[in-house]
């Protein structure tokens, strides 16, 4: 009994021990200028911005397999899905395009939809025989009208104003807009796929959304019209002012003055300083939610589902119907990062979507914080992403240590130039070690 109780009081002090941790490196990374340390204010606030979105993808993450067991090898789709809100909603619309096809762009996607509803109904409705008759039929029509409305559009669009857009343009709203439709983008695929595959096993599923998360990256890369594919979507609007602008605000040059930094130096803080207090605003307005969430009697049954669904379906609860909701709110969770991701940066690269970075990076993230701990989850994000950031100056620096005693010669400038690249091998290492000495993870769940 005592050693159960001992247990739960360390595990209470786990997650401020983290936090602090957390906050003395970003200090470090601030106020202390040494070989693993920039003494950049600017340099920590980059960091911290990227980390708090880290902990938003997490969040997702946590969600789907803390909750319910689901193991989504796709996260980089969703939030690709999700980045692609802001440039549909807050981009300005592109002269010409819509004239030149975006109307009949529409028309093709309206058609493709009723294509997949009418020849589910056909297999749902018409009597077996028949319907394997029909449903290829119907599919094959639809295709061709598809593609008849379809292609000569996007031609047109991507031939409009080719050099400098190319693309269907956005409507010009407030960026802050955007991140909500992202979020549905994110949450309408999720609901498409869990139709499908959310009846297969734990692997088939983590399969089957591992391919579809490279096929949406891939649709984003090709379908120039959409966003400029690999040309990339450059000067999305922003909910903070530019640096260039708060430069030449007498007001702000005075405050600079006042503070004793530069005025290049103070606008960068001022701006990352904005950007930290709204996503840190948005991230604990999720987690308030997903902890009245997972306590409440919708969480228990959650929990419930994930550690027996044989039991759980005996009960009487709908497995896939709960499984199908909560892979859609995760995902959802997912792309409103992805939406926040693409503000911060001002620029949408399909190209660097990379799954390593955004699949395997989130899940590490999420089992070194504590899988089904929403605060786990969002302290291990913030800290591992400081550490992948940091492992690519500190890698150098470890290995000139290590390498000091070699000669001259092949072997060590081979480790030398290779050390940028530690830091997968530090992501394997710290998810090993946390695997071996803390298997429920930093913060485990209660």
């Amino acid at each position: 009994m005592s050693n159960t109780r001992q247990a739960e009081a360390s595990s209470r002090w786990r997650a401020p021990v983290i936090f602090l941790i957390i906050v003395a490196l970003f200090v470090l990374e601030g106020t202390t200028r040494n070989a693993l340390f920039s003494g950049s204010w600017n340099s920590a606030l980059a960091i911290l911005n990227m980390g708090l979105i880290s902990a938003v993808m997490a969040l997702g993450v946590n969600m789907q397999w803390g909750y319910a067991g689901l193991f989504n090898a796709g996260v980089v789709g969703f939030l690709a899905l999700g980045a692609l809100g802001p440039v549909l909603v807050s981009t300005p619309p592109v002269q010409g395009a819509w004239a030149a096809g975006g109307m009949r762009v529409i028309v093709a996607l309206v058609v493709g939809l009723g294509t997949l509803a009418l020849a589910t109904q056909v297999w749902k409705r018409v009597a077996a025989p028949i319907s394997f008759f029909v449903m290829p039929l119907v599919l094959l029509v639809g295709f061709v009208l598809y593609r008849y409305l379809f292609d000569p559009a996007v031609m047109a669009i991507e031939a409009n104003n080719a050099a400098s857009a190319g693309n269907i343009g956005g409507l010009g709203l407030p960026v802050l807009l955007a991140w909500p439709v992202g979020a549905a983008l994110a949450a309408a695929a999720a609901w498409g796929i869990g139709k499908v595959a959310l009846g297969l096993r734990s692997d088939y599923l983590a399969i089957a959304t591992l391919g579809i998360g490279e096929i949406i990256v891939a649709v984003l890369r090709n379908e120039e019209w959409l966003a400029r594919g690999v040309k990339n979507m450059s000067g999305i609007p922003r909910p903070v002012p530019y640096e260039l602008d708060l430069q030449s605000d007498p007001d702000f040059v005075a405050k600079a003055a006042h503070w004793g930094v530069d005025i290049a130096t103070a606008s960068g803080i001022w701006v990352k300083l904005m950007y930290a207090g709204l996503f840190g605003l948005v991230l604990l307005a999720l987690i308030l939610l997903a902890e009245l969430a997972l306590k409440s009697p919708w969480g228990r049954m959650m929990r419930a589902i994930r550690d027996n669904e044989t039991a759980a379906s005996a009960m009487g609860k709908n497995i896939k119907g709960r499984h199908l909701q909560i892979f859609v709110i995760g995902s959802a969770v997912i792309g409103l990062a992805g939406a926040m991701m693409v503000t911060l940066d001002g620029l949408l690269s399909p190209g660097s979507f990379n799954p390593l970075r955004y699949t395997f990076l989130v899940w590490v993230m999420v089992i070194v914080g504590g899988s089904g701990n929403n605060w786990g989850s969002v302290l291990g994000a913030v800290l591992i992403w400081f550490l992948w950031i940091k492992a690519e100056v500190w890698g150098p620096e470890l290995m000139s240590l290590l390498t000091a005693p070699l000669p001259d010669g092949a072997l060590r400038t081979h480790l030398l130039e290779s050390a940028p690249h530690m830091r997968f091998v530090a992501m394997g290492l710290v998810l090993l070690l946390v695997l071996r000495f803390a298997p429920r993870g930093l913060v485990p769940e209660k």
